[in-house]
């Protein structure tokens, strides 16, 4: 079955190098062409290049919208994760990656299974891909500026005993 992802789980993980997690935990994961377009305007050289290649390799497609995004996904929604739902639903994949709560919440009416970063990340730690989760997590936030709550990043990390 399909994975589908939104813009921030592949720009965040291309920023700090671990791109590759999702090709090894996931196999292909297909994006709509919202979040093409997104990934397109990345400012970090390095990502963008790390990205383009992803797609080069073919584990990274994007797919065309069968149909077109709801008026209420439109009005709830920023368009690259409007347009991932869109695409999960039709696609009748079995996990979406979204980081935003907002759209975890939809993803959760609609049925469809998500995880984000940390939850990729969490699994790499599990199976020995990485060795700390609190040095991706500094890098993240270092490099991508992404917020994980105090509390969140507790509960992670005594997850998995660091």
């Amino acid at each position: 079955m399909p994975v589908v992802s939104n813009t921030s789980p592949l720009s965040n993980l291309a920023m700090i190098d671990r791109l590759e997690l999702l090709r090894s935990q996931l196999g292909q994961i297909t994006i709509p062409p919202a979040v093409q377009k997104e990934l397109e305007r990345m400012r970090n050289p390095s990502a963008l290049t790390r990205l383009i290649a992803a797609f080069a390799d073919g584990w990274l497609q994007v797919a065309p919208l069968t149909t077109p995004v709801s008026q209420e996904l439109a009005a709830l929604l920023d368009s690259g994760e409007a347009e991932a739902l869109t695409l999960a639903t039709e696609l009748k994949a079995s996990l979406i990656l979204l980081d935003e709560t907002a759209a975890r919440l939809r993803a959760s009416q609609l049925g469809i299974p998500y995880t984000g970063v940390l939850g990729v990340l969490h699994r790499a730690k599990q199976t020995g891909q990485i060795a700390s989760i609190a040095t991706e997590i500094r890098k993240l936030r270092l490099e991508a500026r992404f917020f994980i709550s105090p509390a969140l990043e507790r509960r992670l990390l005594a997850s998995v005993g660091e």
